[in-house]
């Protein structure tokens, strides 16, 4: 029985994404099979489809780094037919196919148990990004931050970890600062949460590696001089959660804001966190995330809307989360 995907190939002068009829045989090796409802249209996702970065490590592969669906065919005790499951990361559109197809099959170890309290659609309203965004929160929390610490700054704002992040933190008492480049999404940025919208034009300068101090905290997407400016305003026992290179993989910074102000950088790895840290951070977005804000960040596209929509992502026309029916 044949099913529709996304199938990005190798080409002479780059890659190309079409929309092809595969079959169950064209599937890779795992333990469980799943119909696939719903995936995304992430920053990452954006790099792979549309050739602009190097995410894929063969070809040809289906992209998109998540998916979530209902298991069809199991040999994994962990999970029986009409389980509802959710897929972030591993080896999803770098080595495996990925979620951009109305079937995969995956390592049973890659899947966690959707939380009740989530449909499909909504588990991919969060999506990687949303999921990414609590990783930096639960790392911010382990840092010692609380809400009396002071304001937690979030750049990247209008995007899919920026606006989750709002959303959580403010939900979880916290006052957030959003840094945008987009002023015409200030209603859509407080509408999240955020108690102050500040334009990100002087933190992606290159600026002085220790400033007067400005925020407790920082969920940081950026990386590059933002995240170094960042860092210079952070306050003592300041904690920042690093989980993104959109302006760059570089940080042109000191030791300063280390070693005398006792600040934190905590990296984020959302592709490879281990199972425990998956199932926290699910259950955390059961019990923290406003769903009338989830709905508030989320659009809905088709399959084959992806690639366009691949492109303004990275011409940073998209704001909040971009969620895929692979249905329709």
């Amino acid at each position: 029985m044949s099913f529709r995907a996304l199938l990005t190939s190798q080409a002479d002068d780059g890659t190309t994404t079409e929309l092809v009829d595969l079959t169950d045989e064209d599937l890779m090796p795992g333990e469980v099979t799943v119909d696939v409802e719903y995936s995304t249209v992430n920053y990452k996702d954006a790099l792979a489809v549309t050739g602009a970065g190097r995410i894929m490590r063969r070809f040809p592969l289906v992209p998109g780094i998540d998916f979530a669906g209902t298991v069809t065919a199991s040999d994994d005790p962990r999970f029986a037919v009409g389980d509802a499951v959710v897929a972030n990361g591993w080896g999803l559109s770098q080595t495996h196919h990925g979620g951009l197809a109305e079937r995969a099959r995956v390592d049973a170890d890659w899947l966690v148990p959707l939380p009740e309290r989530f449909s499909t659609f909504e588990a991919m309203a969060i999506g990687t990004a949303g999921y990414t965004a609590m990783l930096c929160i639960l790392a911010l929390e382990h840092g010692g931050l609380t809400p009396d610490s002071g304001d937690v700054l979030v750049t990247g704002a209008t995007g899919g970890v920026g606006s989750v992040a709002i959303a959580v933190l403010s939900g979880l008492g916290y006052r957030v600062v959003a840094s945008t480049g987009r002023p015409s999404e200030h209603d859509y940025l407080t509408g999240l949460g955020a108690a102050e919208v500040i334009d990100r034009g002087p933190l992606g300068e290159p600026g002085k590696p220790f400033v007067r101090p400005r925020w407790a905290g920082a969920v940081d997407t950026v990386g590059s001089h933002t995240l170094a400016n960042v860092l210079a305003a952070t306050e003592r026992d300041g904690v920042v959660a690093a989980c993104g290179l959109a302006q760059g993989n570089d940080l042109p910074t000191t030791v300063l804001p280390f070693i005398l102000r006792g600040v934190t950088l905590a990296g984020i790895d959302s592709v490879e966190a281990s199972q425990g840290v998956r199932h926290t951070a699910w259950q955390r977005l059961a019990r923290d995330l406003d769903p009338d804000k989830l709905a508030m960040a989320a659009t809905t596209v088709g399959l084959g809307d992806v690639v366009a929509t691949a492109r303004r992502v990275l011409d940073g026309q998209v704001r909040g989360r971009t969620v895929v029916d692979v249905r329709s």
